[in-house]
């Protein structure tokens, strides 16, 4: 048994998981709502019929014309004025039962569906978004709610149940209009564009929707308002940046338009087509697996299975048909065998193995082998400063002399270098970033003569101002939530409460109930991991493109709040049995709870949940936080010894084992920064781990991550490199944002008349305290009028 378990975990399969911005429709609109909620699709029904009763003469919603859904929709908007907040409450239910696509008058969760996509631009079009948005300031300013829950011992669902109710809605509206179907109407599309706009423009007190909403956030997590709903707001808050910034086949686009502008070459591939393309290596053996393997060794049972090429080595050398699999595998370094590499044998026993072996049965159908490109996945890239580093030591080498940043001049270097110096320009590549920091340092040294520079209107660019002031406290507060889901985090009595729209009034007390709640949990905080992983990823990549240091300072206040271990820690479980857990209840999942009839549930049936090999949301989060962890560490040393020194090398290697394509990428790039640091014994116990490194992650030329010949030449000084670049970040800030502040080069006014003449903004109440500030500031005060008669 033992042995089988080993050859199981050592032959997972490969994970069938296509990456996207979103999952299904269904499955994003399913996991807005608790399992703890289910009751209250019931009571949105009821409300809705109570009212339409008296309106409809004993017709059906899905029967009236569209003028007369109007009409009643006007009629609903009108009631949601009301003062009195309990009928406001039943009005918002009404409406929310309309957004949930009127599913007691539906047979099917398409029906469901349709009606709702239906009834959500028909909302859009009578103006329920805004009623609603002004009833949602209402309730996040309402001290009375957040005074009361304050004091409460421990918070329910009931506290946030208006909260619940227009989130809920408002996230249908967003979620909805924001996916496309071919079978859309003109006039839906020309709405998605409109809400679209809308909700990036500052049209709502004079900011983007998403400042309010991160407002939320931070008052929930200053534990100053903890009955508000996490989950849904940052399921909203994540949906409307998707929706107005853009997901990441929009980014890819906006890249390539933006190197046009720019003048610079097209890329030299679609990084999304070619992961997609990609193949999952098999992971490196655990030790049990060794040793196990080497036992069947030494008893002389040695099993064809470790001979046959893992996917990572065989992906991309089908150039050569004469060397087969096997064959490669024998070839490599007779030192390594004893370093614990899987699929190695003993050096004498290689003569009984060299027999040409039968072909091992393909792990795909052949038509999708052939899809798969030759050679390498990625074009290699050269930056312009690893050319002048490299012409420096040639010159210094040859010569005895440098020329700066001279990359033309090869007057007395051998041929070689010259061919050298021709192949690494052929591969050098000009990202935007770089242009953009170039331009900045034009700006900063000639400010008069350049004069103002034109900056587009972007809504990642309105974003970004509305976000500056209190940046810092919104990345703070995006982490806390992370750390608070994460699984890894124990439970401490100073941590935030997220469960307060899962938790039940009254707690379960039969042990069905208790696990119910326990899977409703464990949902809860994956859900919520996902929304802060994915939004973060995506506010890393817009502000990227739109400007460097955007990034930069968004970058740094996560590194300052110790993003980079929270993110290590959360990678060091068992990432397999998070990503392969089954915390959900399928029958329990709407739209198929409000369509079917609801089987009397068992400790069997919640113990079984779905049938998928994976959890998205899961397998989803992981390649988001490591992407995320990719883009803090590219380039930044002191940010990669940080991986170092908090020994991130087991922790990544563990999430190789997942046979995903995508996720080992991130993690093999993320090992490949640090390699150069761990050693030679390391680099040789994990040769395998290095070759999917060379064959997955795209190759800096004149790179030496392998071998680790520069250490010593780098030190080590954290503080010196950030401050540097919060330096360059303040400097872009205060030249791009701070227009309040005279600048060094602004004109004085030196004319008596004019100064004088200037009509200065005094505060209302300055006239009743005239007299005292006249005696404060000017009778009160001695003035050596004698001071300006003498020489300084």
């Amino acid at each position: 048994m033992q042995a089988e378990d080993m050859e199981s975990s050592m032959e997972s399969p490969n994970l069938e998981f296509e990456y996207g911005d979103t999952d299904t429709l269904t499955a994003e609109l399913s996991e807005l709502y608790s399992y703890t909620e289910e009751p209250e699709f019931a009571l949105n029904r009821d409300y809705f019929e109570e009212d339409f009763r008296s309106h409809a003469r004993g017709r059906r919603w899905t029967e009236l014309v569209v003028e007369e859904q109007k009409t009643y929709v006007m009629r609903l908007l009108d009631a949601l004025e009301v003062t009195d907040r309990d009928k406001r409450l039943k009005v918002a239910r009404a409406i929310l039962y309309l957004a949930q696509g009127v599913f007691d008058e539906c047979d099917t969760e398409v029906d469901v569906l349709h009606w709702s996509r239906h009834n959500v631009f028909l909302l859009y079009d009578m103006g329920i978004f805004t009623a609603l948005l002004e009833l949602l300031s209402m309730e996040i300013d309402n001290n009375q709610a957040c005074s009361s829950a304050v004091r409460k011992p421990a918070i329910s669902l009931a506290d946030s149940t208006e909260l619940r109710v227009l989130l809920s809605i408002m996230y249908l509206m967003v979620e909805t209009i924001r996916v496309q179907t071919e079978d859309d109407r003109p006039e839906w599309r020309a709405a998605r564009e409109a809400f679209k706009n809308e909700l990036g423009s500052p049209l709502y007190n004079g900011e983007p929707f998403a400042l309010l909403l991160f407002t939320m956030v931070t008052k929930f997590c200053s534990m100053n308002a903890p009955h508000f709903p996490m989950k849904k707001v940052l399921l909203l808050l994540w949906k409307t940046i998707l929706f107005t910034l853009g997901g990441f086949e929009e980014l890819q686009d906006m890249k390539v338009r933006g190197r046009e502008r720019l003048n610079l070459p097209p890329l030299p591939e679609d990084s999304i087509k070619v992961v997609r393309a990609m193949r999952a290596a098999s992971p490196p053996a655990s030790a049990m697996e060794l040793i196990e393997q080497q036992q069947q060794q030494k008893r002389g049972r040695r099993s064809r299975r470790p001979l046959v090429k893992q996917d990572s080595l065989d992906t991309y050398n089908e150039r050569d048909p004469f060397k087969n699999d096997d064959a490669r595998d024998e070839e490599e370094d007779p030192e390594d065998t004893d370093s614990g590499i899987e699929g190695e044998v003993d050096p004498l026993d290689r003569d009984v193995i060299i027999q040409p072996p039968p072909p091992p049965p393909p792990l795909r159908p052949p038509t999708e082998r052939v899809n798969f490109p030759k050679g390498l996945p990625w074009a290699p890239k050269v930056r312009e400063k690893d050319i002048e580093h490299f012409l420096e030591t040639s010159r210094n080498k040859f010569i005895g002399f440098t020329l700066g940043n001279d990359t033309e001049t090869l007057v007395g270097l051998p041929r070689p270098i010259h061919e050298s110096v021709k192949t690494l320009k052929q591969h050098k590549y000009v990202s935007i970033a770089e242009v953009q920091i170039k331009r900045e340092d034009e700006l900063q040294q000639c400010p008069l003569t350049l004069g103002e520079e034109d900056v587009e209107e972007t809504p990642t660019e309105m974003l970004y101002l509305g976000m500056l002031p209190s940046l810092s406290q919104y990345v703070i507060a995006l982490l806390k939530l992370l750390l608070a889901a994460a699984p890894t985090s124990k439970a401490k009595t100073d941590s935030i409460n997220i469960l307060a729209d899962v938790l039940p009034e009254e707690m379960p007390i039969t042990v069905l109930q208790s696990m119910k709640l326990g899977i409703d949990v464990n949902r809860h905080k994956e859900i919520i991991v996902k929304a802060i992983s994915a939004l973060l990823l995506l506010l890393l990549k817009h502000f990227k493109l739109n400007h460097i240091y955007q990034f930069e300072i968004v970058s740094q206040h996560l590194v300052f709040a110790n993003c980079i271990p929270l993110i290590l820690k959360f990678f060091n479980q068992n990432i397999m049995s998070y990503i392969s857990a089954k915390n959900s209840i399928c029958v329990l999942d709407f739209p198929h709870c409000v369509v079917h009839e609801m089987p009397e549930l068992t400790a069997e049936s919640l113990e079984a949940g779905d049938n998928n090999q994976f959890c998205w949301r899961n397998l989803f989060s992981c390649i988001n936080l490591l992407r995320i962890l990719n883009k803090l560490t590219k380039w930044k040393h002191s940010r990669t010894m940080m991986l170092v020194v908090f020994k991130s090398a087991p922790i990544l290697k563990r999430a190789l084992k997942v046979k995903q394509a995508m996720m080992q990428l991130y993690v093999l790039k993320l090992l490949k920064i640090q390699t150069k640091y761990l050693g030679r014994q390391w680099r040789k116990s994990n040769m395998k781990t290095m070759s999917a490194i060379y064959q997955k992650v795209r190759h800096r030329l004149n790179d030496d991550w392998a071998y680790g010949n520069d250490i010593d030449a780098r030190p080590w000084d954290f503080q010196a490199e950030e401050c540097a670049l919060r330096e360059s970040i303040e400097k872009f800030n205060s030249r791009r944002y701070d227009k309040s502040k005279n600048g060094d080069f602004t004109p004085v006014d030196n004319c008596l008349q004019s100064v004088l003449g200037q009509r200065v903004e005094l505060p209302e109440d300055f006239h009743y305290s005239y007299e005292m500030w006249l005696e404060r500031e000017v009778f009160s005060q001695p003035i050596q009028w004698e001071g300006l008669l003498q020489n300084p």
